[in-house]
């Protein structure tokens, strides 16, 4: 009945659920991994435009061919500049757990220490 009159707020209705630095430091590998198979699947594709370019006489059908690679070229260099952003935020990531871990550890070590000088 209250939320009838007076409503509900908002942003704690729409607030997705926290996720853990680990969970998001996975979620940016795979996304990396991802990123590195496109990569992959351009760079095939770029040796088989070399291969048509090689084979096709000069003309129209040549310069298809080279529009095409070019694209592909443009686009493999997209996906690597996305490749390097991923693994820098993976990086950092990872480098925030280990310190979280390290805070955790220096917590418990001083509850020790403080424990023990207590007695």
């Amino acid at each position: 009945m209250m939320k009838r009159v007076f409503g509900v707020n908002k942003e704690k209705e729409k607030q997705p659920p926290l996720t853990s630095i680990e969970e998001a430091s996975n979620r940016s590998t795979k996304r990396g991994e991802s990123v590195d198979e496109k990569i992959r699947k351009l760079d095939a594709a770029l040796t088989r435009y070399k291969e048509q370019i090689k084979r096709t006489r000069p003309g129209p059908a040549r310069e298809a061919i080279k529009a095409r690679a070019l694209r592909a070229l443009k686009q493999k260099r997209i996906y690597e500049g996305q490749r390097d952003v991923l693994s820098s935020q993976s990086f950092n990531l990872d480098q925030v757990a280990s310190a979280a871990e390290e805070i955790k550890d220096a917590q418990q070590t001083k509850v020790k220490g403080v424990t023990k000088i207590g007695q």
